[in-house]
């Protein structure tokens, strides 16, 4: 009875440290969404998450993936430096985000596959919006990572009048399609 109980407890004691050790492993995402929170993060970035994740894929939104205590440019780099595909949701007020605009030119930089929706917004209507917050020699690298976005085919959306199943659908063909790309082409390498 007693040698029982004690290996119930040696049990327990090993569940816990592997979830520490989990928890502190850092998990690879499959898609980082970058987005606006302001204009985004209660449809658009939300949906799409919860879609994604339903896909049984490994989204990160910031919202939904940070906890209290952790530090956000640490938590965000590391998710974009593991992600194999960044959905990047350009909105009205994107580009008047240092921080976003961060987030693109750090996708951008690693080369990863990049898939932009443009939200009630036009690509010819982005522009790195100069502010106090974002400083003047940072400009050019956002301004670079912007025009190669702005360039980059992708999906447009009109969140007043447009098919939100619709958008849904389209997204995540388009990221199950380049997560298969992604994914031969490294299964080519090892070969």
């Amino acid at each position: 009875m007693q040698r029982s109980s004690s290996a119930k407890n040696v049990c327990r004691q090993l569940l816990r440290l592997r979830n520490q050790i989990q928890a502190i492993k850092p998990q690879p995402c499959d898609v980082f969404i970058s987005h606006r929170g302001i204009d985004t993060k209660r449809n658009v970035a939300g949906l799409l998450y919860d879609h994604l994740s339903m896909l049984n894929l490994r989204p990160f939104l910031d919202s939904r993936n940070m906890k209290p205590g952790d530090k956000l440019s640490e938590k965000i780099d590391m998710a974009i430096r593991n992600c194999k595909v960044g959905l990047v949701v350009f909105s009205p007020r994107y580009c008047e985000s240092c921080f976003c605009l961060h987030e693109l030119s750090r996708i951008m930089e690693s080369r990863k596959k990049v898939i932009p929706i443009f939200c009630d917004v036009k690509p010819s209507e982005l522009r790195v919006k100069f502010n106090r917050r974002c400083p003047s020699n940072e400009l050019r690298r956002l301004e670079w990572a912007l025009e190669e976005a702005k360039y980059t085919v992708g999906l447009t959306f009109d969140s007043s009048n447009g098919d939100w199943s619709e958008l849904l659908s389209n997204a995540s063909d388009a990221i199950m399609k380049s997560l298969l790309e992604i994914d031969g082409e490294q299964l080519s390498q090892t070969h």
